[in-house]
């Protein structure tokens, strides 16, 4: 008869759900014990977050961590499938619990309602053996990094974009971390997002399925993990490879004489939080601009998003110079003329906007919150993307 009191045992009910684990000898009754007791934390519940979380509910995670604190828009859903039609404008993080209650009620969820931040990142991080980061920017991941070299645990990375995709087990104890890898980030604009460059739909299952099996093969010390290893996916080509990583002797918090001690503020090291800040001589709000063009002010209007963002959606008039291609390219624009830039959120803007003043350009402002917000606030005509 099974104890179903003893933490050292699967109750009747686990016999029968993980059956075809346990008949793995690689598994088998010690192995989904060891799933049992493990604690894992998935950073995201987005595009690679959703087949993260479900694969680990449906193995048996005993403990499975998850913060978020978006809500789900329906572009989501060309990739999300944690969630569906019904569920936009839900907390997704709500949505998510209910999901993978639904694929394994025998495992403990833990909601984290909140934004990782370096104010929040250890304290996330201690309850658990093992991150997942299923986050889409850089500051996120320089943040994940760091915080798993000071509390010694593995930090199972993924990363989509458009068609490739790549993954890696970053774990300074033991091997390279992030750092290691990337020492620094891109400048901002550089590199678009998902949101501003597009993902496959179906690219995220793939990744995040490699992510999932990273978890489990850790957690039950089996096979080769990807310590020191970076995978690439091209799913164009269908095409694995593989890249040797080196633990770098001047890496500033995994090497052996760390300069990097404690958590840092990340936006601002990956350049999204401008040296001093903005003020309203130079912000423009979407109302503020909407007012300017019913006045017949002579504006202007700049895009500096890629080439296929403007094709989706774009402010009437304006000019499309990339911010990649912008120092190239700024002499096409009229030095006395008040030039309004914009971006998606504002982020790229803002820097397009530093670099036109320190050229030169006086009047030039930058579109607080992007075109998003302009789409929200002034002219919901203009796509959501």
């Amino acid at each position: 008869m099974v104890d179903s009191n003893s933490p050292d045992r699967l109750t009747e009910r686990e016999i029968r759900r993980y059956d075809r684990h346990l008949i793995i000898p690689e598994v088998g009754v010690r192995g989904q014990n060891r799933l049992k007791k493990a604690r894992v934390l998935v950073v995201g519940a987005g595009g690679l977050g959703s087949p993260v979380s479900m694969y680990l509910a449906a193995v048996g995670v005993g403990k499975l961590g998850l913060v978020e604190f978006d809500e789900v828009d329906e572009s989501n859903l060309q990739r999300q499938i944690l969630y569906g039609e019904s569920d936009i404008g839900k907390p997704k993080l709500d949505v998510a619990l209910g999901r993978l209650r639904e694929i394994n009620p025998l495992i403990e969820l833990v909601p984290h309602a909140e934004r990782i931040d370096s104010s929040n990142a250890m304290a996330l991080l201690e309850g658990y053996d093992i991150v997942v980061d299923g986050s889409d920017n850089f500051p996120t991941r320089y943040l994940v990094n760091d915080a798993c070299v000071l509390a010694g645990k593995p930090d199972v990375y993924g990363s989509i974009f458009r068609f490739e995709g790549q993954s890696s087990v970053f774990w300074g104890a033991r091997g390279p971390c992030y750092r290691c890898l990337f020492p620094a980030p891109p400048p901002p604009g550089l590199v678009p997002s998902c949101a501003e460059g597009g993902v496959l739909g179906i690219l995220p299952a793939i990744i995040g399925s490699l992510q999932a099996n990273e978890v489990v093969k850790l957690i039950l010390e089996v096979g080769e993990p990807l310590i020191g290893r970076l995978v690439l996916f091209d799913a164009l080509q269908v095409k694995f490879r593989e890249v040797k990583l080196e633990k770098s002797p001047e890496c500033p918090v995994c090497s052996e004489n760390p300069t990097l001690t404690e958590l840092i503020d990340y936006e601002r090291f990956c350049g999204l939080a401008p040296e001093s800040p903005q003020t309203d001589t130079v912000n423009v709000t979407p109302e503020k601009l909407e007012s300017w063009l019913q006045e017949g002010r002579e504006l202007q209007l700049l895009d500096v998003r890629t080439l296929a963002e403007h094709q989706t959606c774009r402010l009437d008039d304006s000019v499309l110079i990339p911010v990649q291609v912008l120092p190239r390219r700024f002499e096409e624009l009229d030095r006395d003329a008040e030039i309004v830039v914009y971006c998606h959120h504002g982020h790229r803007s803002a820097h397009a906007v530093d670099f036109l003043r320190r050229m030169g350009f006086a009047n030039t402002f930058n579109l607080a919150g992007g075109i998003d917000a302009w789409s929200k606030r002034v002219d919901p005509s203009v796509p959501l993307y």
